[in-house]
């Protein structure tokens, strides 16, 4: 079990997933403004790097998993243009939102919203040609287990891009990120969203994660090659490409 894997929203007591389901359901409304500002924008920039490893394979049919309040999705499908979309998460709470910003971007053609459990998901053997996780796989109860899932409903030939949150190592960017994640953010976070359990959690989950290497070795061991990664913003966040032979 990987430490991530340890740390629940509301206490050592319950399931995991059940917490971390209420957790997202309870931040849904002040989700979005909360990550743009909290991250001075500089989230948008990290998806559009994600999502143009994938250009030059130009998928068809893409899973985006832990799809929360549909940005990454919305955007994939802009830049992708992709035949189908599906965002599958286990909050209906962020769904929602998605779908109302589907909506309001003319995408309900392309973009499907489905509540699904990553460590067992509904979709048959190879039914996509690209899978996309965005700032959501640290949450995975089980992450080999939900690896391993990603890959099967892969095609062969097919791609995962993942962008994910992390801890910078080397100062004096790691001295920086520590005082703001564990001071202003979650001050501002309880003062906004009214739940300042969930993002201590959130950065306590950014700080356990495995990545770089490390993350590079889980991939292999799910069944990906050709993984590769790549650290943007001095560290605060790292990006993962690998495929599916």
């Amino acid at each position: 079990m990987y430490r991530q894997e340890q740390i629940k929203p509301y206490g050592s007591e319950g399931d995991k997933g059940a917490q971390v389901e209420e957790m997202f359901d309870n931040i849904a409304p002040t989700y979005d403004m909360l990550n743009h500002r909290l991250s001075c924008d500089i989230d948008k920039g990290w998806r559009r790097k994600a999502i143009a490893q994938l250009k030059p394979f130009a998928p068809r049919e893409i899973l985006d998993i832990a799809t929360g309040t549909g940005d990454f999705a919305i955007l994939a499908a802009r830049m992708l243009k992709p035949e189908q979309l599906v965002g599958a998460d286990i909050s209906e709470g962020m769904m929602a939102v998605g779908r109302q910003k589907v909506e309001r971007e003319g995408l309900r053609d392309v973009i499907h919203f489905r509540r699904e459990d990553c460590l067992q998901l509904s979709f048959e053997d190879g039914s996509f040609d690209a899978v996309t996780a965005a700032f959501g796989i640290r949450n995975f109860k089980d992450l080999d287990t939900c690896l391993r899932e990603l890959h099967r409903v892969l095609r062969p030939g097919g791609h995962l891009s993942i962008v994910e949150l992390s801890a910078p190592m080397r100062p004096p960017m790691s001295w920086l990120f520590k005082v703001y994640s564990h001071t202003l953010l979650p001050l501002y976070a309880r003062l906004v969203s009214k739940d300042g359990s969930a993002y201590r959690y959130l950065i306590n989950t950014i700080e356990a994660f495995p990545q770089g290497e490390e993350m590079m070795e889980i991939l292999r061991k799910a069944g990906f090659e050709e993984v590769q990664f790549c650290r943007l913003t001095l560290g605060v966040c790292t990006m993962y490409l690998a495929s599916k032979k």
